[in-house]
């Protein structure tokens, strides 16, 4: 297959980009710069010089390829709202041109918050809730498996962790510790996060635009939930930061993450699709000193 990737030479778009590569799919990729297009070459893939906002570049692109991955997305809360309009729009502009083809699009987005409950496969996202952002990208994506189109959601959990991870919630939270010189939980700490190896993420990414029904709903979860509190600890004795709770209000937006215990099941997922996660778990990673170095 063709298959178009945004956001490509990105995180987990580069670990997608090199499953697809590997099992001898072309593949071409959105690439907003000359860094990121000589990174795509690198991985045996095509660039695609433009961004978010080249609409009918994206469309083209798209309708040329056999299956389209969108895993584009700035991790950027000031300006969550206009990315999303974006992205809606976008999508508008897809569903038209894509219509009763039977082509592949799968999208990231992230796993439920259902505080206190796992959350499953079936349960929808909470657009008011601290990972429900971008519900309205999600809902628009799975409408588009009414007019014909192959497609669904790979939902992420809060950390997608490993060696190089720059951007992350964990790469985010280290530093937000660095600078309150504590490694912060909230509470007790025993609330928890759900979590996956970056290279098990890419693998099901594939797995979905190989296989996946229309309308599906996956999600990329290794690690069912792991403790906050866990989390402090290694981050605490990697760094030599004392660990503490702290009030979430501290944190601003991501207090409201740090602090949610909110763990996700995958057993609909690996049931579906056959994908069972093989990569480190987030404490191997954390210990590893990947976040802390």
């Amino acid at each position: 297959m063709r298959v178009f990737v945004t956001g490509a030479s990105g995180w987990i778009g580069s670990a997608l980009t090199r499953e697809l590569v590997s099992a001898g799919h072309e593949v071409a990729g959105l690439a907003r710069s000359t860094a990121s297009a000589d990174k795509l070459r690198a991985l045996g893939a095509t660039p695609v010089l433009g961004d978010m906002l080249d609409h009918d570049l994206i469309v083209a692109q798209a309708v040329r390829a056999d299956a389209s991955a969108h895993l584009a997305f700035t991790l950027d809360f000031a300006e969550f709202d206009e990315t999303i309009d974006n992205e809606v729009r976008l999508l508008e502009k897809l569903a038209s041109a894509l219509q009763f083809t039977g082509k592949a699009f799968f999208a990231a987005s992230g796993t439920p918050t259902n505080l206190g409950t796992l959350s499953t496969e079936t349960d929808p996202l909470d657009p008011e809730g601290p990972a429900g952002a971008r519900a309205r990208t999600a809902n628009a994506v799975l409408a588009l498996s009414q007019k014909g189109i192959r497609s669904g959601l790979v939902r992420l959990p809060r950390t997608v962790h490993g060696q190089g991870d720059r951007n992350g919630l964990i790469a985010v939270l280290v530093g937000l510790d660095r600078q309150l010189g504590t490694a912060a939980y909230v509470g007790d700490g025993q609330n928890r996060w759900p979590a996956v190896h970056v290279s098990d993420a890419g693998r099901l990414f594939r797995l979905a635009i190989e296989q996946a029904p229309a309308g599906s709903v996956l999600h990329a979860v290794a690690e069912e939930g792991v403790r906050m509190r866990d989390v402090a600890d290694v981050i605490a004795r990697k760094t030599g930061l004392p660990a503490s709770p702290v009030d979430p209000d501290q944190l601003g937006v991501f207090g409201a993450l740090l602090g949610g215990d909110q763990p996700a099941s995958s057993a609909a997922t690996r049931a579906l699709l056959g994908w069972e996660p093989t990569g480190p778990t987030l404490l191997e990673d954390l210990e590893a000193g990947y976040y802390t170095a």
